[in-house]
């Protein structure tokens, strides 16, 4: 039963949310900020617990006229994801408490990207923006909710009464954290545009009209190239800039094997022989993206 539920979760695609988090706890320490442990601890808990619930809802929702597909039985699937919903629901309202209304606001906006994912009369993964918001989702508010939790004075002050709304953000961290984040964005969005330009023919017949669709195949498979490309002026740009140390530029040593993934998905695009790109780029970027700050916060160290 355990095996069909990481089936039905699909436990081996947690990739997206596992590196994002890795990638973002190594660029808080190299950036000598405090680590708050136990609710770093609660975070990875209801962040992950919260991906298994959104892949949950997306395969029931999508199984509805076919209950057979899935794994396990149609009433534990829906119960399961009640009780998924529920902890990391619990949790995140735990993290809002002890952090302040601007996890509180977030973290309520992620949940609701997540539900209405597949869910609804019109549901995020059918339109074109699904790609940006996956990515971003990921991306971005993984992330910057990591980095707020730790070190909240440092990004964004939000104070609200009966009568006023403040809000003070500080530039140069905001700038820093966007240009850090577009690794893991545009390699996340690239997993779903690989799939949707795959599916262009099949999704159209299903009136599910993704952004493949409105810019055509030709279009998409540029916009895949141009998306991984753009991981390492980012990265360079975060040099240039001297938000890591230029031993963080061993990162341009996976571009070879990227470039080569790019050249194979623009070849053909067929999904069960060169979707695979799209997850092999993924591992390739953001695992050479950890270790690129890692030697990053080594050498600084060194030098320090």
């Amino acid at each position: 039963m355990f095996k069909r539920f990481l089936k039905y979760v699909e436990i081996t695609t947690k990739i997206t949310s596992l590196f994002a988090f890795l990638n973002t706890l190594l660029f808080i320490i190299y950036q000598k900020q405090p680590v708050n442990v136990p609710l770093m601890t609660v975070f990875f808990i209801a962040m992950f617990i919260f991906d298994l619930t959104t892949t949950a809802i997306n395969n029931y929702i999508d199984s509805k006229d076919y209950p057979e597909m899935l794994p396990i039985p149609r009433k534990s699937a829906f119960a399961a994801i009640m009780i998924m919903l529920g902890i990391s629901t619990v949790l995140g309202l735990y993290l809002a408490y002890k952090t302040g209304i601007v996890v509180l606001l977030l973290g309520a906006f992620c949940f609701l990207l997540g539900i209405f994912y597949t869910f609804g009369p019109i549901p995020i993964s059918r339109i074109p923006l699904g790609e940006a918001i996956s990515g971003v989702a990921y991306g971005m508010f993984i992330p910057f909710l990591m980095l707020y939790i730790n070190n909240p004075l440092n990004y964004i002050t939000l104070g609200l009464s009966w009568d006023t709304i403040l809000l003070q953000i500080n530039v140069r961290p905001f700038i820093e954290f966007f240009l850090f984040s577009l690794v893991t964005t545009f390699t996340t969005a690239n997993i779903m545009l690989a799939n949707n330009t795959c599916d262009i023919e099949k999704d159209t017949a299903v009136g599910r009209l993704t952004l493949a669709h409105y810019i055509g195949r030709k279009w998409a498979v540029r916009l895949y190239a141009l998306l991984y490309y753009g991981t390492y002026v980012s990265v360079a740009l975060m040099v240039i800039f001297k938000i890591l140390n230029p031993a963080a530029l061993i990162f341009f040593l996976s571009l070879p094997i990227v470039v080569k993934n790019i050249h194979t998905f623009k070849k053909e695009q067929i999904k069960e022989k060169t979707f695979i790109t799209s997850i092999k780029n993924f591992i390739t970027i953001n695992a050479c993206y950890a270790i690129s700050i890692l030697a990053a916060t080594i050498v600084q160290g060194i030098m320090a």
